[in-house]
């Protein structure tokens, strides 16, 4: 039997494949068919469905399977993806479930490497290095070595509005910050302000604000002394100061300046830097390697700072959970951010943007910024709903906004705020405007946690187990429940107390209640906003 002329264009060519995996597929189809030569040409209907039947692995649905979770090591999240089908081994290498960062969401990252529409393998920022090594050896498996710096570059112009991608950002107006902890605390945290006016920009409670921070002045001296060159350098019509301050990250040093770095020198330095470019760690210090402590690593290579420069990631934006709403902030939008700051050999680490916000930008200054669209992140379509808010730290941040709305929108529903840091006399963020909701009725409920007030830490997970047998009586109400702050232990703690009162309080089995609040999260009514 011949092959029917039509089998070859069985796969469409906007399907995700490679020409050489299209081939291959078509060639799969030929075989299947020729098998019977009873077998009568294929109607499109009928090809339709083969094609369905057998590519329809590759495009997956995400299942809410347990290596989603963004605080399982990388290690753990791809053995429990084993098997399953590449754009999804892929996306469990994604280190922060859709945090859009990275301008996609985890789903969509991953099934447009794997169609080759997007080259860049590091954009993932909470999965850094880790997930950049993990997405370059699951490439491998498309047929094709990782695409170099170079191809990686974004080459097609960004088709979104100004301001709605992180390709495409709009201006917008540094307006003032203003510190929330009080003298005393051992944290630095701000409340910032920007102004939309003359952006274009709107938001919905719930969104993201994507900020492009600069790097500290400092810093970059430190890396152009490092370098032994003239900060005036030109490259690609900027100086290299310039490129050093908003072009480059600094932070953590990429695999590819090791590799770099591995041609300028040899001997038994040579092999460290292979070795630290191919993930290997000789000396134990790979992870406080910044591009800093890379140089000072190998001193006296001097490169030729364009070669350096290539070598160097790009500078992502950071995003921040929006911690107001327009209705009662008409052209702002502000954020709630922690400084971070910490010392590694005798040397003081800063956040690039964190920093950047709470001390570098000054009032006036413009700033490229968009808004990140929330997924699976806003308040209940029925204003009667009632809310359960667990934001401990900044993870008060979107919940100031939800009850902005729902005080702006008249919402008649009841709202329950969870919100814990370290002290109460210097770590309660927005004090006067929370006693004030709670005096006024549009806070039903305001319960606090503070984990060094006392002797025992207490934090918001034991609060919720204290309340168990109101939460419960919330939930059989149809109260949505959300959860918004640090994925690696208060989300984790937070849920495994959300399950346990439903199982004493509900009167179910574990298996039972773990099933309710996965239920919960299917239908929208348990949602997280964790990092």
């Amino acid at each position: 039997m011949s092959i029917s002329p039509r089998i070859p264009s069985l796969i469409p060519e906007s399907a995700p494949f490679t020409p050489e995996q299209r081939v291959w597929l078509n060639g799969l189809f030929a075989g299947m068919i020729s098998l019977d030569e009873s077998v009568t040409p294929l109607s499109n209907a009928e090809a339709a469905k083969l094609l369905s039947d057998v590519v329809a692995p590759a495009a997956e649905e995400d299942d809410g399977a347990p290596w989603h979770d963004p605080a399982m090591p990388l290690p753990d999240r791809m053995k429990l993806a084993e098997g399953k089908p590449l754009p999804r081994r892929m996306m469990a290498a994604m280190a922060q479930q859709d945090c859009s960062q990275c301008g996609y969401n985890c789903k969509d990252y991953a099934d447009a490497l794997f169609s080759k529409k997007e080259l860049r393998l590091n954009l993932c920022v909470p999965g850094g290095k880790d997930t950049a090594r993990m997405l370059k050896n699951l490439y491998a498996e498309l047929g094709a070595p990782a695409p170099a710096p170079a191809e990686a570059a974004p080459a097609p112009a960004p088709i979104s509005a100004p301001g709605r991608s992180r390709d495409n950002p709009a201006i917008a107006t540094f307006v003032s910050r203003r510190r929330l902890n009080k003298e005393g605390s051992a944290k630095d945290t701000w409340h910032i302000e920007f102004d939309l006016s003359d952006s274009g920009l709107d938001y919905e409670v719930g969104d993201s604000f994507g900020v492009y921070p600069a790097n500290d002045g400092a810093l970059v001296d430190a890396v152009i002394a490092a370098l032994d060159a003239p900060p005036d350098f030109p490259i690609g019509g900027r100086t290299l100061r310039e490129v050093l301050t908003d072009g480059v990250s600094l932070s953590p040093a990429p695999d590819m300046l090791f590799q770099f770095i591995s041609y300028l020198t040899g001997g038994e330095r040579k092999k460290k830097a292979q070795a630290l470019a191919d993930g290997k760690d000789p000396d134990g210090d790979a992870a406080t390697l910044d591009v800093l402590a890379a140089l000072q690593k190998f001193p006296g290579i001097r490169p030729d700072p364009e070669a350096f420069i290539e070598a160097l990631d790009p500078l992502q934006p950071r995003v921040y959970s929006i911690s107001s709403s327009l209705k009662c902030n008409p052209g702002r939008v502000s954020l709630t951010v922690d400084a971070v700051r910490y010392e590694v050999d005798k040397r003081i680490r800063l956040g690039v943007a964190s920093t950047f916000l709470a001390g570098r930008v000054q009032p006036g200054d413009q700033i490229r910024v968009y808004v990140q669209k929330a997924q699976h992140f806003a308040l209940p379509a029925d204003p009667n709903k009632p809310i359960v808010m667990i934001g401990p730290g900044t993870g008060l941040a979107p919940f100031r906004a939800f009850l902005q709305e729902r005080q702006a929108t008249k919402a008649p529903g009841p709202n329950w705020l969870y919100f814990g840091h370290q002290r109460s006399d210097y770590d309660f963020f927005y004090e006067d405007e929370l006693k004030e909701m709670r005096k006024s009725g549009l806070l039903t409920r305001l319960t606090l946690a503070w984990s060094r007030d006392g002797k025992d830490k207490i934090y918001v997970q034991h609060r919720m187990r204290d309340d168990g047998r109101d939460l419960w009586e919330w939930l059989s109400k149809g109260a949505h429940i959300y959860v918004c702050g640090d994925a690696l232990r208060m989300a984790k703690d937070v849920e495994r107390a959300l399950i346990d009162i439903v199982a004493e309080h509900g009167k179910r089995s574990p298996e039972d209640a773990a099933r309710y609040v996965a239920e919960l999260k299917k239908n929208d009514r348990y949602q997280a906003d964790v990092y």
